[in-house]
């Protein structure tokens, strides 16, 4: 049986307001007529928007887990914490549940997205038509999970709040904390810019490639 899109039926959803509109799938300039926001088949530019944040993402990875987060001064001296040893620390101190935690939001939930993102993005741009509903699902889980990724860097911002309030030593985000804010807004951006739609498009064939 042979589904036809709504962009073949001449359709479009506003990403606004959720109208469907007609007769506008291929025409450029044309506006919702609920909320006059413009209509787009597809987001403009969306796969090299996405692949671009990408990018700039898992070049932030690595500082964001080799550079400290956390920069702590007492009478006692100074110490510097990365993501890794904060990770060891609570670990070896008796608090396997936060270090679980921290691994799964600070580690692996941005490498698996990260990881998701270019699978999406890689197989739109073959426009595969391998596993669709799969990736669809994928999307939606990415953009469900992406927001708990910043829960390392809320931590970092409530220590230093607490430890100066108590006035027992000095805390300070380090620049690997921003390192990986800049990775999870990145990422954010990148499942922003991702048109899903995309995953829906027919594969390009052979006659129109040539």
């Amino acid at each position: 049986m042979t589904v036809m899109s709504a962009r073949d039926a001449g359709l479009v959803a506003c990403t606004h307001c959720g109208l469907l509109c007609r007769d506008a799938a291929e025409e450029t300039g044309i506006r919702c007529p609920r909320c006059r926001a413009e209509l787009h088949p597809r987001k403009p530019d969306s796969l090299s928007r996405s692949c671009a944040y990408l990018m700039a993402a898992a070049i932030l990875y690595i500082p964001a887990n080799m550079l400290p987060v956390m920069e702590t001064s007492s009478m006692f001296g100074a110490e510097k914490d990365t993501i890794l040893s904060g990770i060891v620390y609570f670990w070896t101190s008796g608090s396997q549940g936060l270090a679980a935690l921290i691994f799964f939001v600070s580690i692996l939930v941005p490498m698996l997205k990260l990881g998701s993102l270019s699978v999406l993005a890689w197989t739109v741009r073959r426009r595969s038509v391998y596993n669709r509903r799969q990736r669809a699902v994928l999307f939606r889980i990415i953009e469900m999970v992406g927001r708990w990724s910043m829960l390392d860097v809320f931590v970092v911002a409530l220590m230093v709040g607490l430890v100066h309030f108590q006035g027992l030593a000095v805390i300070q985000a380090g620049s690997g904390a921003a390192a990986f804010g800049a990775v999870v807004v990145l990422t954010m951006l990148a499942a922003r810019s991702f048109d899903p739609r995309l995953i829906w498009d027919p594969p390009v064939s052979k006659e129109n490639h040539d």
